[in-house]
């Protein structure tokens, strides 16, 4: 039993190695190779007259921090769905019936909770409410992309998960990522046997307001309950199945950040140069 965890241990530190290195060699070609292309990333987003203005270094890393942030995140989300197959059967979508009588309730429940006057607020029973409704209309057979949909076979609990990397979402957003999930969960419920567990969350990467500080974003917990919130350190535990995962994930992450450094300082003297 020692072994296989430390062969899972071993496993997830590849996993995190093979990322890294993957992104910083890809991430170093891709910016290399614009940099004489006037529709590259970089020099698409330098022509910013008031950054300019400000000097080149600044023009520079000002465009470059852009592409970091959006393409780590995808990194990130990658290497998060590598570990998971680790220990979860792993899919990317679900597809099922959906009755418009379940369609219904979940407009219901969103609207209730886009209104702050309402106090119906989100909370896990009402998951509940529609897998229990009993349709009377003309099914629809739908098919939805999820982020993740993990499948733990030694508790037979189904996990769908929305995973925003630093968790920003707008109004619009928030309600749009609630009703997928509403919908996973409703399709899921109407062809898993009527015992099986299924349970919904909302995940981070890592705590924007700090780890181990209380989760305050406002427009998350207006269509999703604390219950469902992997934030941070939770998500990579869940992720990796371990109390340590966050540590193990982050600290494999560090031991093999200077290749991603060693990549942002040969993209700057290429561009700067």
């Amino acid at each position: 039993m020692n072994d296989n965890k430390l062969d899972k241990k071993d496993a997830i530190k590849s996993i995190v190695r093979a990322s890294v290195e993957s992104y910083a060699t890809g991430f170093r070609a891709r910016h290399e190779g614009e940099v004489e292309n006037p529709d590259g990333v970089i020099n698409m987003k330098i022509h910013n007259v008031f950054i300019a203005a400000l000097g080149e270094d600044i023009q520079y890393y000002s465009a470059l921090v852009r592409s970091l942030d959006s393409s780590l995140g995808n990194m990130l989300e990658g290497m998060a769905i590598n570990i998971a197959k680790l220990f979860y059967d792993v899919k990317k979508s679900v597809e099922g019936k959906l009755y418009p009588e379940q369609t219904s309730k979940i407009a219901e429940l969103l609207e209730a909770y886009k209104n702050t006057k309402n106090p119906v607020k989100p909370d896990p029973s009402h998951y509940e409410e529609i897998r229990k409704i009993e349709p009377n209309s003309n099914v629809i057979t739908k098919v939805h992309v999820s982020d993740y949909y993990l499948m733990d076979k030694e508790t037979n609990t189904h996990h769908l998960i929305e995973l925003k990397i630093g968790g920003d979402l707008d109004n619009k957003k928030a309600r749009s990522e609630k009703e997928a999930i509403f919908e996973q969960y409703a399709i899921l419920s109407n062809s898993l046997d009527k015992d099986a567990i299924i349970k919904c969350h909302f995940a981070t990467a890592y705590n924007r307001f700090g780890e181990d500080k209380e989760w305050r974003q406002g427009r998350v917990l207006q269509f999703f309950s604390k219950d469902e919130l992997l934030i941070g350190k939770d998500f990579w535990n869940f992720v990796c199945k371990s109390q340590d995962g966050y540590e193990l994930v982050l600290d494999t992450y560090k031991e093999n950040a200077f290749l991603i450094r060693e990549a942002l300082e040969a993209i700057k003297k290429t561009y700067l140069n």
